[in-house]
């Protein structure tokens, strides 16, 4: 059900002749609910079993079949001038997902939150492409923007991004200490590296764009 909804978005998004605006909205309304629900269920799940240690199980296919709903909803935002919750909900509870990927969960999938998580920082950037810089007369994008820059700025200023691997293996945020017993000498993986610090970095700026006191930027 997750693909099946995920491939209908993606389809409809590429359709040039079908007016876009109107499908989504008929598709997402009446399950606007049901999808936060989803959100809240799926992602607050207890990812430290067993069911997770494996890359190949059904229960992390399930996840990334998830995320991949995700990353389709984010996308077919852009589309409606007032977004509903379920295209939203990635920004306002980003917390679940940045606790996600400082779980135990397979590396792919850390991969890949990440990578949505930079999605999401770069969405303001296509939004203000297509509308002429509207930012400012777009009140919930503004508003969303700076529940995840809060987010994403909170748990950095604790020790979340030295819990965050940047290999299949070995090496860590700030770190290239080898796991013990591991004698591979795998490099770091640059592309979550760069991700993982656009996201610092545009959260940062965002915030400080955004904040009332010399105090608060500080």
């Amino acid at each position: 059900c997750l693909w099946t909804l995920a491939a209908i978005l993606k389809e409809t998004l590429k359709d040039a002749l079908v007016p876009r605006a109107g499908v989504l909205k008929k598709l997402l309304a009446p399950l606007d609910a049901v999808l936060e629900g989803f959100y809240n269920a799926i992602l607050l799940h207890h990812f430290d079993s067993h069911h997770y240690t494996s890359p190949y199980s059904e229960a992390t296919d399930n996840l990334i079949s998830f995320i991949d709903l995700l990353e389709a909803l984010l996308a077919s935002r852009i589309e409606l001038e007032l977004p509903l919750r379920c295209q939203r909900i990635l920004f306002l509870k980003v917390s679940y997902v940045l606790n996600l990927i400082s779980s135990s969960i397979p590396y792919v999938i850390k991969k890949k939150l990440i990578l949505l998580l930079k999605k999401c920082v770069l969405y303001k950037s296509r939004e203000d492409a297509k509308s002429g810089s509207l930012f400012l007369q777009n009140p919930s994008l503004c508003e969303d923007m700076l529940a995840l820059s809060n987010a994403v700025l909170e748990v950095v200023n604790l020790t979340w991004l030295n819990q965050i691997p940047l290999s299949g293996k070995s090496s860590y945020f700030g770190s290239s200490e080898a796991v013990p017993g591991d004698d591979s000498q795998g490099g770091s993986d640059q592309t979550v590296l760069r991700a993982l610090s656009l996201v610092v970095l545009k959260a940062l700026e965002f915030k400080i764009h955004n904040s009332a006191t010399e105090a608060e930027i500080k």
